[in-house]
């Protein structure tokens, strides 16, 4: 079935019975995953789905559903569902499709190398061995990993498929493999859990079992005997993975649902210093191989490249059609939906420039202060900017990472944290749609014994 003719021909019926504006998304996809522990298979899951979803408006009343019935007669629940029940909404003036010169396919999808055959081309018999490889390295890494909570494989690919009635179509397909592995250390009564991954959408661009296994035991190995310390400010260094979650705050406080209910410390800040002068953050919806990349948003805007901080300064937020008309500005191709409801707003690739230093570097940099390998619980306010979270990692001393320490809690403000950012590192990390190298904040609060 041409799901994209399919689409197009829904919403010329959904024209044609008297809805204003209309667009349709079709999903399909498969996945695969494999749970191993102590060398053997504990689950395997392979399945398959497809979905259609609706939406339609009448004047600035909308309404949305969705089916995974492709028969006509699904197709024609699915249709005049939406049609009913759109003359039961309510009006909202901000409603609506994006205007028809913004939409369009930015680039061809192939250039973006979203889709690799050769994750297709991985047998279950592979995967299962991957995963098994995987945690044998990590059990086998030193006599002090002595249990393991298992190793995972995964791989999948999806087609999504958007046509609306301001004459959009389009469609693209992508893939994705991951391998993970979570081992537990034992030594003198300590016993500590820690993981490592590799994700890719492409099955070359996956580390080996044997790195994924010897990355994970390392880190769980580093974990034990930890040690408590004093309540203490100091500056604090967190790793990619951890300095992701950083990141991850910033992209929530520029999503224009945030900003226009004035739920972000980042409202009304649009042409001030919001960061250190060494902070660049963009977002990048057409890196090559990019986890956030795709020719289109979900509304069928090309995506782009948006600059978001510069020198510190706050330049742009991240909109979709709805956001930016209640802000008076013009979407920045960020819409992001399921089959049903309105879109929201969701990142490219977001990605914070890396610096000239080392992690190497950065560490050494450090008299006396925390390395963060771990964050735990949500206390962050996004509206006060207040920053209050669990944490574990490593304690520098000269310059050297020397112990291990646990049942800390580090604080500040998000406000503070963004304009103390002194160090940034060259190493990104890719393994996700947030991009982020390594972090020193000059100064925190660590809540300890």
């Amino acid at each position: 079935m041409d799901y994209l003719d399919l689409a197009a021909d829904l919403v010329a019926r959904a024209r044609k019975q008297g809805a204003d504006e209309v667009e349709c998304v079709v999903h399909e996809g498969s996945s695969f995953s494999v749970g191993v522990r102590l060398g053997e298979i504990e689950q395997i899951k392979d399945s398959g789905s497809k979905a259609i979803g609706l939406r339609v408006l009448q004047g600035r009343r909308a309404a949305s559903t969705f089916s995974s019935d492709f028969s006509a007669e699904g197709i024609n629940v699915l249709l005049q569902s939406a049609l009913e029940t759109v003359r039961f909404t309510s009006d909202d003036p901000f409603n609506g499709l994006p205007e028809a010169d913004e939409l369009g396919v930015g680039i061809d999808p192939a250039l973006l190398e979203l889709y690799h055959d050769d994750v297709l081309a991985l047998t279950a018999e592979q995967k299962i061995e991957m995963a098994l490889s995987a945690e044998a390295a990590a059990l086998d890494a030193d006599a002090r990993i002595t249990n393991s909570e298992g190793a995972d494989c995964s791989s999948g690919w999806s087609r999504s498929v958007l046509a609306n009635s301001n004459g959009f179509a389009g469609e693209y397909s992508s893939t994705y493999c991951s391998l993970s592995v979570s081992p537990l250390a034992e030594s003198n009564g300590s016993k500590e859990r820690d993981f490592w991954y590799s994700v890719s959408l492409s099955a070359a661009g996956l580390d080996s079992p044997e790195e994924v296994g010897r990355r994970a035991a390392e880190r769980a190995l580093r974990r034990l005997n930890p040690t408590k310390i004093e309540t203490t400010q100091v500056p604090v260094v967190f790793e990619p993975g951890v300095a992701r979650s950083l990141l991850g705050h910033i992209f929530q406080a520029v999503s224009g649902d945030a900003v226009y209910r004035d739920a972000s410390f980042l409202a009304g800040k649009l042409g001030e210093e919001v960061a250190n002068k060494n902070i660049h953050v963009i977002d990048d919806g057409l890196r090559p191989r990019g986890f956030g990349s795709s020719p289109f948003d979900d509304e069928g805007v090309a995506t782009r490249r948006t600059t978001i901080i510069d020198n510190g300064v706050l330049k742009s937020y991240l909109l979709n059609s709805y956001t930016a008309r209640k802000l008076g500005l013009k979407t920045t191709g960020n819409a992001s939906r399921g089959l049903a409801g309105s879109p929201g707003v969701g990142p490219g690739n977001f990605m914070l420039r890396a610096g000239e230093h080392t992690a190497e570097e950065i560490i050494a940099s450090v008299d006396r202060g925390l390395y963060v390998t771990e964050l735990i619980g949500q206390g962050v306010n996004l509206v006060t900017g207040d920053y209050s979270r669990g944490a574990a990692g490593l304690w520098i001393e000269n310059g050297q990472l020397t112990y291990p320490v646990s049942e800390i809690t580090i604080g500040g403000n998000l406000k503070q944290i963004f304009k103390d950012i002194e160090m940034i590192g060259s190493d990104l990390d890719f393994r996700s749609a947030l991009v982020v190298p390594t972090l020193k904040v000059r100064l925190m609060t660590l809540a300890g014994k």
